[in-house]
């Protein structure tokens, strides 16, 4: 029988010349460039197929939905772990789900460049330059400048290590961080509140969960310098996105760099869209082509180990 193959959320266009997707044999594969958001239009294209490969969280395969798929044999998620699959769910279904590897030097390089764009306000001064206005606003440098990075795994370890190129002092916590695994990369590692006291930028590197959900509130954004800027890279819903709105419009913190945010893509006419002292980029943390290589590359390799009955990477859970 003839596989159907959906690769998910190819927004640029790219994912059928990522990978040799000539090696299916006996497969169609198709790319779907848009998001479909609404869940009966999801579910009643998604129909057809045995494969869905979703791009990271771009689209959520939930149990619901699961359940409206009977042809679904197998999910192939970008990254090693995903969210918004639900694997029990899937298992229980008798479907596998396998992942991939990826690269993190592309999210850690996006941290600092948003920092970068914060200091020297070069969104603002590109677009004034256009206008034809000339240096309209006096920028500062990162060297000498306090990060707090919250989070200090493998990706916040890469930016703390970068900032120090900067000549900057690097400040860290989380929940079970010791004081000798942040000096190992530069950093001090101190209380949760000390860093968001201390800190001229903060720069997020948490994994989202019911315990990193909205802890960077009111109450912590409340604690920030009114020069400080705080950069998120990670997930949207780790900062309360009202709260942080909030005190961008009050002026109570200096500006944010952004990423991510509670809904991708973010809609048009959203808040945040309008807050002052931003710069907004549209999840591009992982979105380079060396990182699209590894993704579709070793998702194809698990298709091809899956037709053949020999799962490679699956997720259990």
């Amino acid at each position: 029988m003839k596989h159907r193959i959906v690769l998910l959320d190819d927004y640029q266009g790219i994912a059928l010349r990522m990978a040799d997707w000539s090696r299916l044999r006996d497969c169609e594969v198709v790319a779907l460039s848009s998001h479909i958001d609404d869940p009966d239009e999801l579910a009643r294209t998604l129909a057809d197929f045995d494969i869905v490969m979703a791009l990271r969280e771009r689209t959520p395969l939930r149990a619901d939905l699961l359940a409206r798929l009977p042809r679904l044999e197998l999910i192939v998620t970008a990254g090693k772990r995903n969210a918004s699959i639900d694997v029990a769910a899937a298992r229980a279904r008798g479907i596998v789900v396998c992942g991939t590897s990826g690269l993190t030097y592309p999210t850690s390089e996006l941290a600092i460049g948003l920092m970068l764009s914060l200091a020297r306000d070069i969104p603002n001064q590109q677009q004034s330059l256009r206008e034809g206005r000339w240096q309209t606003r006096v920028g500062f440098g990162l060297n000498g400048k306090t990060l707090g990075v919250l989070g200090l795994g493998t990706l916040g370890s890469r930016v703390a290590r970068i900032a120090r190129a900067f000549e900057m002092d690097v400040i860290a916590w989380s929940q079970h961080l010791t004081a000798e695994r942040a000096s190992e990369v530069g950093a001090r590692r101190v209380e949760k509140d000390e860093l968001f006291a201390q800190s001229d930028f903060i720069s997020i590197h948490l994994v989202l969960s019911d315990r990193t959900r909205g802890l960077v509130g009111a109450r912590e954004l409340a604690l920030m310098k009114s020069t400080a800027y705080l950069v998120n890279t990670s997930r949207g819903p780790i900062v309360d996105e009202a709260a942080l709105i909030e005190a961008l419009v009050a002026g109570r913190i200096a500006g944010a760099g952004l990423d991510v945010y509670d809904r991708e893509p973010l809609p048009p006419g959203h808040p945040i869209l309008s807050a002052p002292r931003t710069v907004l980029t549209p999840h591009l943390g992982y979105v380079t082509e060396e990182t699209y290589r590894v993704f579709y590359g070793e998702a194809l390799e698990d298709i091809e180990a899956f037709l053949a009955g020999r799962p490679v990477r699956v997720i259990d859970a």
